[in-house]
């Protein structure tokens, strides 16, 4: 992309953010649907509704022109969707569900889990462990399910793995986290170093995203901020984060804490890129969708 298109390019998604009303957290979930609503009418998509436990999931199925002979596995994708823990939802999350399905060939699963501020934590733990559960009921089988999350679902889908291994639960076959947000101090260089850059997130607003979730939990615990939790054992994990946002660090940290616990991992930075960009209709969203696949297919 070059420097031009790619200047004009992030002053219409900060265009786009700055719509967003920092204050007005049913504005933004009801905003965030719409949009995900537009993609409904895809007629190479199949979504299917499948609600575990009182929340509302759905199922992603691409309908492929032809069978993949890479993919014909039972391998399943378990999504949590982002939004600070304050927004989001499976429909607003259906850029990234539908770009997984498409180019990994793997149905997609995601779940509405509870929002802060009214259901802070851990309800929306509690709820990922359900969604979890309900899966398996259903005849996947853990060695067959990625686990992946953007912004704060990265965040969730981290805690999520942290408790299946503290109850000795048999763990997913590998995490894929797109701008994972896993340290809830925001105390990060990259707060002060990316924020003329990045188009997406401010402090602010990840302050009061982690306000909202916590409501007086502590802010380093594990379960919260799994940059400070113990990684060792965890499955392979693939890391995607944009050079210009705030949270840069997050998932470099986390790609480096991995290390030290000898989990093996991979990141990549993609040049010039902001927080979760993988949801835009471009072409490095899709370049990188198709370096998840790859990541997939060369799991040791």
């Amino acid at each position: 992309m070059n420097e031009r298109r790619n200047r004009r390019l992030m002053q219409l998604v900060r265009h786009v953010h700055g719509l967003m009303d920092i204050d007005d957290t049913q504005k933004n979930r009801d905003s965030q649907d719409h949009l995900g609503s537009l993609y409904a009418n895809d007629k190479k998509f199949i979504f299917t509704d499948n609600n575990p436990h009182n929340m509302h999931g759905e199922w992603t199925h691409f309908i492929s022109d032809k069978e993949s002979a890479d993919n014909t596995d039972d391998t399943v994708i378990f999504y949590c969707h982002g939004g600070g823990y304050m927004t989001g939802s499976c429909l607003y999350a259906r850029s990234l569900t539908m770009k997984l399905a498409k180019y990994t060939h793997h149905d997609v699963f995601c779940f509405d889990y509870r929002l802060a501020p009214e259901h802070p934590y851990p309800a929306a733990l509690e709820d990922a462990l359900a969604a979890w559960e309900h899966i398996l009921t259903q005849g996947h089988a853990p060695q067959n399910i990625i686990v992946a999350g953007d912004s704060a679902g990265g965040n969730l889908a981290l805690a999520l793995t942290l408790t299946l291994r503290l109850k000795n639960m048999e763990l997913p076959k590998c995490l894929v986290l797109f701008s994972p947000w896993t340290d809830m101090t925001a105390s990060s260089e990259s707060y002060q170093t990316k924020l003329m850059l990045d188009p997406v997130l401010d402090p602010d607003y990840i302050r009061k995203a982690a306000s909202s979730y916590l409501a007086g939990s502590e802010e380093t615990s594990p379960f919260v901020s799994p940059l400070f939790a113990d990684l060792t054992g965890f499955p392979p994990t693939y890391i995607q984060v944009g050079e210009n946002e705030i949270l840069l660090e997050d998932s470099v940290q986390l790609h480096r804490h991995l290390l030290e616990c000898n989990v093996f991992t991979r990141i990549d930075i993609f040049s010039n890129m902001w927080h979760v960009f993988q949801m835009t209709p471009i072409r490095t969203a899709r370049e990188a969708i198709l370096k998840v696949n790859s990541f997939l297919k060369h799991l040791p």
